[in-house]
């Protein structure tokens, strides 16, 4: 093999784990918005099969950005505090530590090498405009057109 040539393996070995806090959390958020009361956090681990540290966390992130509040005591939990229309997507993603929304890029961003400099601003700015928007899209949608698509699936279940 030459110098550039390296087996790959199979995919298995290059499977990067998607971080999954975006739609763990909207998942909650629309669990809360037809739930009657506060959720607390055990029952929101329960439902999302983690810990009860790992859910207060993560909704600290909400909370902080106005999303949800947290009532302390007996019959307290978690509860949506903005209007679902008011919360997009994208509003959520920030909160919950707005990820890397791409893995990949250049190996080396200050190369010294012509074709690997071409390759890098190639790559920097596909990645931009798809960056760009995704982000777009994911603030055009509200947690209100969610429910709404959350409401039609349990309807024709039905």
């Amino acid at each position: 093999m030459g110098a550039l040539a390296k087996p790959y393996g199979s995919m298995k070995d290059h499977v990067v784990r998607n971080d999954s806090r975006l739609s763990r959390m909207l998942h909650v958020l629309l669990h809360m918005a037809r739930h009657e009361g506060p959720m607390t956090s055990d029952a929101i681990a329960r439902m999302l099969g983690t810990n009860p540290v790992v859910v207060r966390r993560t909704m600290a992130g909400l909370r902080d950005a106005g999303y949800v509040r947290s009532e302390k005591g007996h019959g307290g939990g978690w509860v949506i505090a903005k209007p679902l229309e008011k919360v997009s997507l994208l509003d959520v993603h920030r909160a919950v530590g707005g990820p890397r929304l791409f893995a990949i890029g250049p190996e080396n961003p200050k190369a010294d090498c012509a074709v690997e400099r071409a390759v890098n601003t190639a790559l920097e700015g596909v990645l931009r405009d798809a960056e760009a928007l995704l982000l777009a899209r994911l603030g055009a949608v509200s947690l209100a057109e969610l429910a709404r698509d959350f409401d039609a699936y349990c309807d024709a279940a039905d």
